[in-house]
């Protein structure tokens, strides 16, 4: 599958554990809704694999408030620099899931 790029302001989600994500625009949104059920592999995540500066990593989208969110896990950030309010490009390629 061809890879989709993007930038994205990453934002901090507050919780028991605060977490960091990149909202997807809504065009690339639009297009991964679209193909969803083919790329699920349960609870509506959608892996993919991704690009940040030198930073490449796997892990996997989940839908939330009209988009879906690009996990940064702590790894990644701290490779990057990355942190809430930054706008990030991202390259990432949709993964089939594992039947």
């Amino acid at each position: 599958m061809n890879a989709i790029h993007f930038e994205a302001e990453v934002i901090h989600w507050r919780g028991p554990a605060p977490f960091f994500f990149a909202p997807l625009p809504k065009d690339e949104a639009d297009e991964i809704a679209r193909l969803s059920k083919l790329l699920t592999y349960g609870w509506g995540m959608i892996p993919v694999d991704v690009t940040i500066g030198s930073a490449e990593f796997y892990t996997a989208l989940f839908a939330r408030d009209g988009t879906y969110l690009l996990p940064l896990k702590d790894a990644v950030r701290k490779k990057t620099g990355i942190t809430a309010g930054d706008i990030i490009s991202v390259s990432m390629t949709l993964r089939p899931p594992k039947r």
